[in-house]
């Protein structure tokens, strides 16, 4: 074996001084996750020796040392500087043995593929020798779609040449590293011909949140170069990896469809590459099977356990063999090192116009004035402290990513480079607009806020927030269950880290309202809505089999992000409680609602659910409460009947859900019902012989007893949850419950906003409290001295 060659089978982490990081990482999963089942294409690379020996034999290193002194005494700008040196590597002669070592082994690649040619790619990687540790990427250069012995050379030269492009060498200054002690290995690679298929990147944590059991995948058309550029916005799946042991489940949790308007593929000469349209019918159309989201899935978790500690991984399938293939490996740098004891909080606290909307990168919110940037040649027009407004940013553009208070592309998706980079700078970033070049002007004062869910968005005007820091470190334990109400999976995955016990109301009407959008009616009488409304379903379900499919997929993985939050504790998931009014806003809905004098009071719950008019749409609810827990396996999700007027009613409702699919006690199915009507009360147990749990909904129960709309604002001061009667009813529900054998909590808005109406529930014995996340720490530690208050001995 020559000093100059490593084949990726003779590799291990041990050998990174000797061919950077992102080789030895390749040689590790060659040599190690082959009998995994993991596929990684051959290949083998140069070491950091024949780097030096081109450096030696051309006579350059007191060239580049020149040339660096002349940068460090500010006589040249770091652009002159290393054009001049790069122009001097490319310029130089490759060492004839260094290039016979590099023919011999391109010739023996070719021979294992049987071609006499395989197509290849050169990937820089960089390293210091006595700095194994350092991280390089992304500053160097890869060649794609490189054939010949001959070509493969000149590839090796130009990556060497690359060690020293602008953004290296600024990164290099900045972090003290002496240049001259780094090497540059050049990894030679089988192409996977994903330019007939697709590639992409997988990522083993949540990189938003830092949530540990999920796979989150972005996928796209053609070479990956687009996807970890963030040239396009790709798709996006996430899964629950701790079910994937479980053959029988299939836990895709989410699935969102990328517009993937372009698509990079071999090019021919000079133009290894080039970058064409996308069809109509690749940009709807998801880019991945479930299958093989889930076998990357699989994989992810197996190079996770092999390098214990979340990983950054991209893969590519072959358009040729169907095959999908690991092209690289390395270790998450940002939320697998976020501290975990504290969870700092941002929220919104004044009001704008939203001028631009995209993917939410972060978790914070920043002001700033507007900076539109269209070319990286420009970025010295940029002043430190504003917004950077740009299409898109690659590694050059890093120099100035770090002096923004905030990021916004046109494209991108969260595996960019926009994205990956804002989360290591902790500043917001608003990715994937579409058109925010356009639509924001220079010199504008905005609010660029990621605080508010899976979407980021881009205000008008310098707004007000509040930022607060959570301590969830020496948090007591308590007898009363403490639990969340959460609406949006997005939220759910935000606040994790939180010591809830579960969740104890999740509203299924957030997911209908801001993710599908469409009635359910209006999907399954689709030729019975008005033009514009099938206009705008037809948009809203691309990618899916039929339009009824849209509906229960899209609300299951929903459901199911939010059981995943707080998996193994129970997730209470409230079935549709829209009001006509409401059902009647969303696309296609007037023409399936009537017109009530008093919605509140009116045709909604459970009188809906076996009614001729909905009961098929109730249908496709109970179809993604099964799918949620049968198919992708959340066995924790309960479910919950809201406004359920009699008994009789209820023996409706659940024979409707049986019906369905839906049979309380198969499966290990509960069934609450929420007690906020007086009946829920005084036939309490009547209820409990039918239902599983009670959970109090005090808005409305507060509302019935006292006779107040609880939206009139004239009355306002009457409504008060800790009313007499109120009191009352809920500590006969409790005793009645109790008696019931059957569990009683509350999901209302009082224990949140009054620390006294939590007392009173914890001294009436109630089994839990689900409250709003920022109210979770200071009631927990409130129940908790009551709990030990009472404990105490006279």
């Amino acid at each position: 074996m020559s000093e100059y060659i490593r084949w990726f089978e003779d590799l291990d982490n041990d050998d990174v001084p000797i061919v950077g990081g992102k080789n030895a990482s390749l040689g590790e999963m060659v040599g190690s996750l082959k009998d995994r089942g993991v596929r990684v294409p051959d290949g083998f690379a140069t070491t950091a020796d024949a780097y030096r020996s081109f450096i030696a034999v051309n006579d350059l290193e007191d060239r580049i040392a020149g040339l660096l002194d002349e940068l460090h005494q500010e006589t040249k700008p770091v652009d002159e500087v290393g054009k001049a040196i790069r122009d001097a590597i490319t310029g130089g002669e490759m060492p004839e043995d260094l290039a016979e070592a590099i023919r011999d082994a391109y010739r023996e690649l070719s021979r294992r593929y049987d071609v006499d040619a395989v197509d290849v790619a050169a990937r820089s990687s960089a390293t210091a020798e006595d700095l194994p540790e350092a991280s390089f990427a992304g500053q160097q250069e890869s060649y794609l779609n490189v054939s010949g012995d001959d070509d493969v050379v000149e590839a090796c030269r130009n990556c060497f040449a690359s060690l020293f492009t602008d953004r290296a060498i600024t990164y290099r200054e900045n972090h003290g590293f002496d240049h001259m002690k780094v090497a540059l290995s050049v990894g030679i690679q089988k192409m996977v011909r994903s330019d007939g298929a697709s590639a992409g990147v997988l990522f083993t944590i949540d990189t938003e949140t830092g949530f540990p059991d999920v796979a989150l995948i972005n996928a796209a058309w053609g070479l990956g170069e687009n996807v970890v550029k963030g040239t396009i916005t790709p798709d996006q799946y996430t899964v629950y990896t701790p079910f994937l042991e479980n053959g029988n489940l299939r836990p895709l949790i989410g699935k969102t469809l990328g517009t993937k308007k372009k698509k990079m593929v071999y090019g021919s000469g000079s133009d290894r590459t080039v970058n064409e349209d996308t069809s109509e019918e690749e940009r709807s159309r998801f880019v991945l099977t479930d299958e093989e989201i889930l076998q990357l899935a699989r994989w992810g978790v197996v190079i996770e356990d092999h390098y214990d500690r979340p990983m950054d991984v991209e893969w590519a399938k072959d358009g040729d063999t169907g095959d999908i293939f690991i092209v690289q490996a390395r270790p998450e740098t940002v939320q697998s090192r976020t501290e975990t004891g504290m969870l700092k909080t941002y929220h919104l606290t004044g009001e704008g116009e939203p001028l631009v909307t995209g993917l939410s990168i972060g978790q914070s919110i920043a002001t700033g004035t507007v900076r539109v940037i269209l070319d990286v040649e420009d970025i010295d027009q940029f002043e430190d402290g504003c917004v950077l407004v740009t299409d898109m940013t690659d590694p050059d553009w890093g120099p100035v990513m770090k002096r923004a208070a905030a990021i916004v592309t046109n494209h991108g998706g969260r595996t960019s480079h926009a994205a990956i980079v804002s989360r290591e700078l902790g500043i917001p970033a608003v990715i994937g607009t579409g058109d925010a070049t356009d639509v924001l002007q220079n010199g504008a004062e905005v609010t660029v806020s990621c605080a508010e869910g899976d979407e980021g968005y881009v205000y008008e005007g310098t707004l007000e927030f509040e930022e607060e820091e959570i301590s969830l470190e020496d948090l007591p334990e308590t007898e009363t269950r403490i639990m969340m109400n959460v609406a949006s999976p997005a939220a759910a995955m935000r606040w994790w880290r939180l010591p809830s016990r579960g969740v104890g109301l999740a509203r299924m009407e957030y997911i209908i309202n801001n993710i599908i959008r469409a009635h359910p009616m209006a999907l399954l009488k689709f030729d019975e809505v008005d033009d514009d409304a099938r206009s705008e379903i037809e948009a809203l379900t691309r990618g899916f089999p039929d339009k009824p499919s849209y509906f229960v997929e899209t609300l299951a993985r929903g459901i199911a992000t939010i059981a995943a939050s707080q998996h193994p504790d129970p997730v209470i998931v409230r079935m549709s409680d829209f009001k006509t009014n409401e059902y009647a806003g969303l696309v296609g809905g007037r023409r399936f609602e009537p017109e009530e004098e008093n919605p509140m009071l009116g045709w909604r719950g459970a009188s809906r659910y076996y009614s001729d008019d909905y009961r098929d749409g109730f249908e496709l609810e109970c179809r993604a409460i099964h799918m949620v827990r049968n198919e992708i396996g959340f066995r924790n999700v309960i479910v919950m009947i809201p406004f359920c007027r009699t008994p009789e009613e209820a023996d409706r409702v659940l024979e409707t859900m049986a019906g369905f699919g839906l049979e309380r006690g198969r499966d290990d199915l509960l069934v609450y019902v929420m007690a906020e009507i007086p009946s829920n009360v005084i036939q309490a147990d009547e209820f409990a012989a039918r239902f599983d749990g009670f959970s109090i909904g005090s808005n409305d129960l507060t509302q019935l007893v006292l006779g107040v709309d609880r939206d009139a604002d004239r009355l306002s001061y009457l409504f008060d949850e800790r009313n007499t009667s109120v009191k009352s009813m809920i500590r006969s529900l409790i005793e009645k419950a109790h008696a019931a054998e059957r569990t009683v909590g509350i999901c209302g808005q009082a224990p949140s906003d009054y620390p006294d109406f939590a007392d009173f529930l914890v001294s009436e014995r109630i089994d839990s409290i689900s409250l709003n996340p920022d109210s979770i720490v200071p009631v927990l530690r409130r129940v908790a001295r009551l709990e030990q208050k009472k404990a105490a001995p006279a």
